[in-house]
Order: structure tokens, then sequence, then C-alpha cells
């Protein structure tokens, strides 16, 4: 008699497995390029929030640069200098690693061009309804605005700069045919959804209650 367990099948591999194991089939996760590239894209993240959530509480950046204002655009300009330094371990990472035949085609070019270019919307557009101060962690300092922003982008999309921003960073990994590329864009969406289960219950919170003390007065 045969055994009951021969019939049993193991269950196919599910999508994400096959195309995270196709990507680690040209990915060499130990080069030092692609290290320092998951490093400054777990870092930025990190950085601004802590330093963020730090000011919230102790107030010490406004009062050692004596404005909030000013203390803002220190903290903005230092995160856009990390992040011009995070595009560029991306850009070495991939060009450190091998490109794949498979992507190297003017339609895989063509989308990668596409994503780049939408990407780039979100993040100008998202830039530009928020401002400096709002796009760089005002809240955090005392700078509200009289509520939260509801026009375009974010009228289609929750958190649109940082999906333009991973949008850019897909498009260009399919620009170059970098599997390295696509992996690390991978790792930049997992950190903005970290950054984002954490970011938002705050600003939510604050806004609520600047509308509960307008409803006051």
């Amino acid at each position: 008699m045969a055994s009951g367990s021969a019939g049993l099948q193991a269950p196919p591999p599910t999508p994400d497995l096959c195309v995270m194991t196709w990507l680690l089939g040209y990915v060499d996760p130990s080069d030092p390029h692609f290290v320092v590239a998951v490093l400054t894209i777990t870092f930025n993240p990190l950085f601004w929030n802590v330093v963020a959530r730090w000011e919230q509480k102790t107030r010490k950046l406004s009062r050692a640069f004596g404005s909030p204002y000013l203390a803002c655009y220190v903290l903005g300009g230092a995160i856009l200098l990390l992040n011009v330094l995070r595009s560029h371990c991306f850009t070495e990472a991939m060009r450190s690693q091998p490109r794949v035949d498979s992507l190297d085609s003017p339609a895989v070019h063509g989308l990668g061009l596409a994503l780049l270019a939408a990407g780039s919307v979100l993040v100008l557009s998202s830039f530009f309804a928020l401002g400096f101060t709002g796009t760089f962690l005002g809240d955090y300092f005392g700078i509200l605005k009289e509520a939260r922003v509801t026009t375009f982008p974010f009228n289609i999309l929750d958190n649109p700069m940082y999906w333009g921003s991973t949008a850019n960073y897909l498009g260009w990994a399919l620009m170059h045919a970098s599997p390295a590329g696509l992996l690390l864009t991978a790792v930049v969406a997992l950190t903005y959804v970290v950054a984002i289960l954490y970011e938002e219950p705050f600003t939510a919170e604050i806004y609520r209650q600047k509308s509960s003390q307008l409803r006051r007065s």
C-alpha cells in the first residue's frame, strides 16, 4: 500500500519569492557599494525622524538657532544633502553590479523613463503644495498649516512624496537594467512604509489637536 503522504506536493513558490530569488541571482549583497547604499537608504528616514521627535520634545534646535523656522531650514538642508548622497550611493551600487539583458530593451527603458517622470511630478507637486517647512517636518517645530493639505497630489494618493521618490528609484533602476537597483528600490519602499507607520499617527494627532483648539475658540 502506498503511503498517504506520497501524493502530497509542495506548494508552488509565490510570485514575490520568485522575483526575489531572481534578483538575488544577479546581486551580490556583500558588495561594499551595495552595503553603503542600503545603509544610506535606511539611515535617512531614521535620522530625520529621530531629530524631529527630539526637537518636538525639547525645542533645543529652535533655541539654538533662535527661530523654529531657521532650525527647520537647517534640518531641511541636511535632509536634502543626505538624499543627494543616497541617490549617489544608489547609482554607484548599480554600476558596481551586472546589468541584465532581459531588462536592457527600449520598452523597459521607456517604462523607466515614464516612472521617473511620474515620480518627479509627485515629488515636485508635493513640495509646492506643502512648501519648504511643510515638506521638511515643520510640524515638529510647531510650524503648522491651517489644515492638512488635500490638494493635488494629496487628493489622489497618500504620502505622494514618498511614493514619488520610490517611483523615481524604480524608473532609474529600470533605465539602467539593474537588478541591484530593483532590489534597492524594494529597500526604499520598505523603509518608507516603516517611516509612514511612525510619522502618520503623530501628524494626524497634532492636526486633530489644532482642529479641536480652533473649534473651542
